[in-house]
């Protein structure tokens, strides 16, 4: 294909936008982030024969991670993966916020690369993406049954299609400053909204140190609009896809949304990036923050002594629930312009049967679809091989599909919430009423607007219920 970028000609040719894009500049060097007790520890990768034989070429596009260790083993694998089967494999990473725009680019051109990874809902391309039930089921028998909020972040139950194959998936947990949450007497942090209001606003009184929930069109201020709603009992659908995005649940939501802003935040969370969070914690200039454990992953390597005093809470308690959104949620898309879908799905099996390589890799960053695969992650959680401090501070997380829930919930990820996601509306609703230019009242009725012309747009082409 002529318009395929290679890896290293992408990266050096986008050197400022990795680094703006990036969890920090220290974060793009290969050699960043902290390294392992044991690097003879890491899995023995195994070999899975496909099913059939295959040849050709086979082009991925993929986000550059978070973390760097992930991509320079992945990029050897996919290699030797090809070499063992006769595929030629060609691996090109972009900066996740641009993950969306090429695969629209390529989808509409109808040319492009086999296969597309992307870490938030691609619903709303399952008219041109082919059905990935086979692999799904394949992968069901070789290691039992998938995680449920993989498959309601993959299978559209009105046209029983799996639009997606999600072999992982990260979690939201909150992280904190622990020097500065012990200063207002929550040395464990926030254990709810109203314990991350009051002891933000103190924080941000006495040292100037704001909270750092984004309100601005990017994926973590997507998440942390949906974790808030579902707090109060809010959500944008129910479990039968009817759209209850108007409720006084809702509202009350944005209500104290726009009270955090004030008395904790800046207005420097409208114009964030998925990057921007991360930054902020790193340097200082947030107390806490709603992401994945890249940030501390990177503070560690470029700044132990923050590394060690960053620390993680589960979903913070609301009035009605307690649950975060996963952070990453990874979507594997065949589009059906593919040129070589038979490989693309064999490897997809293969990466998926090498998840302990990819947990571990990832720094523990990607947790897997299909459990069975990483009986040791419990161990490692317990006693993190890359040198956390305490070594167990990643134990939370051994919990964390019980307060974790998909983009869509208490319903699928179906492909009206892949457009409500990759249009902002959320994020876009408590924003205007946290910046004063509507009341909540007025920003709920705004979105729900939106919401609804949305999902009668896809119920009227038979891929959404309710």
């Amino acid at each position: 294909m002529t318009d395929r970028l290679s890896r290293r000609g992408f990266l050096s040719s986008t050197a400022l936008a990795a680094s703006a894009y990036g969890l920090a500049a220290g974060c793009a060097s290969e050699t960043s982030g902290p390294q392992a007790k044991n690097t003879g520890g890491a899995p023995k990768e195994v070999f899975t024969a496909p099913g059939k034989k295959l040849s050709g070429s086979l082009s991925v596009l993929m986000w550059s991670h978070f973390v760097p260790r992930h991509d320079k083993w992945f990029d050897k694998f996919a290699a030797d993966w090809g070499k063992q089967v006769g595929v030629d494999v060609r691996v090109d990473h972009i900066n996740t916020v641009d993950v969306p725009r090429r695969a629209a680019s390529e989808i509409q051109a109808g040319k492009g690369h086999d296969l597309i990874q992307h870490i938030a809902p691609f619903s709303q391309y399952e008219p041109s993406v082919l059905d990935m039930a086979d692999v799904v089921q394949e992968a069901n028998k070789r290691w039992g049954q998938q995680l449920e909020l993989c498959r309601k972040s993959s299978y559209n139950p009105n046209t029983r299609r799996y639009y997606c194959y999600c072999p992982g998936w990260s979690p939201d947990p909150g992280d904190y400053r622990r020097s500065m949450w012990q200063k207002v007497g929550l040395p464990n942090g926030p254990g709810s909204w109203d314990e991350l209001l009051r002891g933000a606003s103190e924080i941000k009184r006495t040292t100037g140190v704001p909270c750092g929930i984004g309100l601005s069109p990017e994926t973590d201020s997507n998440m942390a609009a949906r974790a808030l709603l579902w707090s109060y009992g809010a959500a944008e659908q129910d479990a039968n896809e009817a759209v209850t995005i108007s409720s006084d649940a809702t509202i009350e939501a944005v209500e104290f949304m726009t009270r955090l802003f004030k008395e904790a935040e800046t207005e420097e969370v409208f114009s964030w990036v998925p990057a921007s969070n991360n930054q902020a914690l790193i340097a200082g200039k947030s107390s806490y923050i709603l992401n994945s454990i890249s940030a501390w992953r990177t503070a560690m390597g470029t700044n132990r002594q923050i590394g060690d005093d960053i620390f993680f809470t589960p979903a913070l308690r609301g009035p009605r629930a307690a649950k975060a959104a996963q952070h990453v949620i990874q979507q594997w898309i065949v589009p059906k312009h593919a040129a070589n879908p038979d490989a693309a799905k064999e490897f997809l099996l293969h990466y998926t049967a090498n998840f302990p390589a990819v947990t571990y890799h990832s720094e523990l960053y990607d947790l897997p679809g299909w459990p069975s695969l990483v009986p040791q992650l419990n161990g490692w959680l317990d006693d993190d091989p890359y040198g956390a401090k305490p070594a167990n501070k990643l134990s939370l997380l051994k919990d964390a599909t019980s307060w974790s829930a998909n983009i869509g919930y208490p319903g699928p990820s179906n492909p009206a919430i892949g457009e409500i996601f990759s249009t902002n509306v959320l994020p876009t609703m408590f924003g205007r009423a946290a910046r004063g230019q509507v009341s909540a009242k007025d920003a709920v009725a705004d979105a729900e607007k939106q919401i609804n012309a949305i999902f009668k747009n896809w119920r009227a082409r038979g891929l959404v219920g309710g």
